[in-house]
């Protein structure tokens, strides 16, 4: 593994460990109600997402399991559409 995508993997994880802080606890309706935490949630996964962008072929190639083009995706859906993100979608990604 690139040095590169290893530095990229420690990022995307801090991001995932951040999410998983902001909701810990929290009910759907909890997290319904809180702007604050969705805003938060919605910027780390777009955050995830640009990373996701600058991930080496090879690593994406050997890792497979992992929805690489569907996080991408997202972060383009979060950035040119904020207002059409789907909050169940959202609630669901940690949860994987």
């Amino acid at each position: 593994m690139k040095n590169k995508d290893q530095i990229l993997l420690v990022k995307i994880l801090n991001y995932i460990h951040e999410i998983q802080d902001f909701i810990q606890g929290y009910s759907r309706e909890d997290f319904d109600r809180d702007k604050k935490t969705i805003n938060a949630c919605v910027f780390n996964l777009s955050q995830i997402g640009e990373l996701v962008g600058k991930i080496s072929e090879d690593l994406m190639k050997t890792n497979t399991e992992i929805e690489w083009r569907g996080l991408r995706g997202l972060r383009n859906r979060i950035v040119h559409d904020y207002e059409g993100v789907n909050l169940s979608m959202v609630w669901r990604i940690p949860r994987k």
